[in-house]
């Protein structure tokens, strides 16, 4: 099915560009289990660490337990645990350089969309020498409400220059793309993290990949839509 031309690809980052969730369900289930003594299955850590890692805290702590400048180191933290942990593995997920490279050549705008804090972002970014794609970098300090609100995608789309219609979301998590609908853009799910079944909730979603190697992808580029 022909899909429109859109004018710009934001990406959410974590299960989207890169495949590292389990790095993050380890890092936070140390810190909450070990650091913080709490008693979380990583299953519970797994279902609930969507967010800013501020949120993250306050659902399994509740609200007002930690200062922020408390939450902000454990957020350091946690991140210095995940970053030691998945460096050796840090690499794009399948076909993703490929595409890339071929939505610059077709001149569509590129943005980093993510509840990821920037000290995360650089870490990718840099190590993966992906600085020169993208015309705008949200991260959780950037935004005031995070994902499922639309403010991190509409962030993206402003600072791009593009209507919203016209951006085009990749996700990996339901939340991820509640946040693209209540933004007035359409979503393309990757499947590192969550089936099909889990995003029947939402209509705005083109299609599921499993990589960027999929043949639907053709579709988002002039000349590929059939």
């Amino acid at each position: 099915m022909p899909t429109p031309s859109y004018q710009a690809f934001l990406f959410d980052m974590n299960g989207t560009m890169i495949d590292d969730m389990d790095f993050h369900t380890e890092a936070w289930h140390q810190i909450l289990t070990q650091d913080l003594e709490g008693s979380f299955s990583r299953e519970e850590v797994k279902a609930q660490m969507y967010g800013k890692n501020s949120e993250v805290l306050a659902r399994f702590f509740g609200e007002g337990r930690f200062t922020q400048e408390e939450a902000d180191r454990l957020s350091v933290q946690k991140e210095k645990i995940y970053q030691k942990e998945y460096i050796s593995h840090l690499r794009l997920i399948k076909g993703l350089d490929v595409f890339l490279k071929k939505a610059a050549e077709n001149k569509i705008q590129m943005a980093i969309a993510t509840a990821a804090i920037t000290f995360n972002i650089d870490f990718v970014v840099d190590n993966l020498h992906l600085r020169p794609y993208f015309q705008a970098l949200i991260s959780a300090d950037d935004v005031n409400k995070s994902k499922p609100h639309p403010e991190t995608f509409l962030k993206a789309a402003e600072q791009l220059g593009v209507d919203p219609k016209n951006c085009l979301v990749f996700e990996d998590a339901p939340k991820g793309v509640e946040a693209a609908l209540n933004a007035g853009m359409d979503c393309l799910v990757i499947t590192t993290m969550h089936g099909p079944e889990e995003f029947a909730a939402y209509d705005n979603i083109i299609g599921f990949v499993q990589d960027y190697t999929d043949p639907l992808l053709e579709k988002l580029f002039p000349g590929g839509q059939k």
